[in-house]
């Protein structure tokens, strides 16, 4: 150890052998796609926590667009958004897992459940701006092999569904 300190050519040798630094938007172009029916959406990686095996959804009264409930996780109570309502309409299928998310309220990260019905998938790739008429909540899309998939800004969309 002291021959690497007293000794520059080692010390530059094991830095140029060092892996290089983790850029620090490390999700710039990470997202998880999950499906809802037959289609596919996304959000940025860098909220996504986990995908959890469906779970017993404690439903409770309330008034709060797209809540159907609160899961126990890990000791924490995690409010789950049902999205598919919005995203592929009333014909949803039934959701088989959940996307824990983490949101911002009040200056608080907590957790959020988002069901989804099947698998999710993460993907690198390029996020291009909207084109054409598309719904306020989605700020990008996703071009892959075959379709094109909605990037979801979730504090947008549930915004929108709060002032109906």
């Amino acid at each position: 150890m002291d021959r690497l300190r007293s000794n520059p050519a080692a010390i530059s040798a094991r830095a140029a052998a060092a892996p290089p630094a983790r850029p620090k938007d490390l999700h710039a172009h990470a997202f998880v796609l999950f499906p809802l029916g037959k289609k596919r959406f996304a959000l940025d990686a860098g909220i996504v926590a986990e995908l959890a095996r469906p779970d017993r959804l404690q439903p409770f009264p309330h008034t709060t667009p797209l809540l159907s409930g609160v899961l126990l996780r890990r000791g924490r109570i995690v409010p789950v958004l049902d999205l598919a309502e919005v995203l592929v309409g009333a014909d949803a299928p039934p959701r088989k897992f959940y996307l824990i998310v983490n949101r911002r309220f009040d200056g608080a990260e907590e957790w959020t459940a988002i069901p989804v019905t099947g698998e999710c998938e993460l993907v690198n790739c390029e996020a291009t701006p909207p084109a054409g008429k598309l719904p306020h909540y989605v700020s990008s899309l996703l071009s892959l092999p075959g379709e094109t998939v909605q990037l979801v800004d979730l504090e947008k969309l549930c915004q929108m569904e709060g002032r109906r």
